[in-house]
């Protein structure tokens, strides 16, 4: 985001805050750290986003939420939205918030770091166990995996760590 942000940018920010991930309704695309940069000049609102994936089916689908909540602020005559792929999105942007949002959806938010052979681990969002199994690393979208905890025995999702560093 940038520095300096104006009165208009910073209620244009607060409208974001409501604009949800169409498929886990609980975090933002605020706390998703796909927001890169927000613009207002002459009533001209131009926002950047960074996809968490390519090819991500939702994007249209985000797109026109964000246009829904901002076009309504007062002295908006027009919203851009800029899908951007540099910087590269990483799992790393995910807000504290968006982590807790993605485990009360339900979905084990990604692991801070990588073991140093690449692998992964995660704690069930349900009870907090580590005795966790891959089910399989393709879920229903191309940025989840399925996973299984041995503990409680609920499958759950977990969201692909990815970096930069990968």
């Amino acid at each position: 985001m940038q520095a300096t942000i104006n009165s208009l940018e910073t209620k244009v920010l607060g409208a974001l805050e409501h604009v949800n991930d169409p498929e886990i309704d609980t975090v933002s695309i605020i706390d998703l750290g796909m927001v890169e940069g927000i613009s207002a000049e002459d009533g001209v609102i131009t926002i950047k986003l960074l996809p968490t994936f390519l090819g991500c089916p939702a994007l249209n689908i985000i797109q026109k939420n964000i246009e829904n909540a901002v076009k309504d602020i007062q002295d908006v005559r027009e919203v851009n939205v800029q899908f951007i792929h540099h910087p590269a999105w990483t799992s790393d942007r995910i807000s504290e918030k968006g982590r807790a949002g993605l485990k009360a959806f339900g979905i084990a938010p990604p692991p801070r770091l990588m073991e140093s052979d690449g692998s992964w681990h995660v704690d069930c969002p349900y009870c907090g166990s580590t005795y966790v199994t891959m089910d399989n690393i393709f879920g229903p979208t191309a940025c989840r995996s399925i996973l299984y905890c041995k503990s409680c025995k609920n499958p759950f999702e977990a969201m692909k760590p990815i970096s930069t560093l990968m």
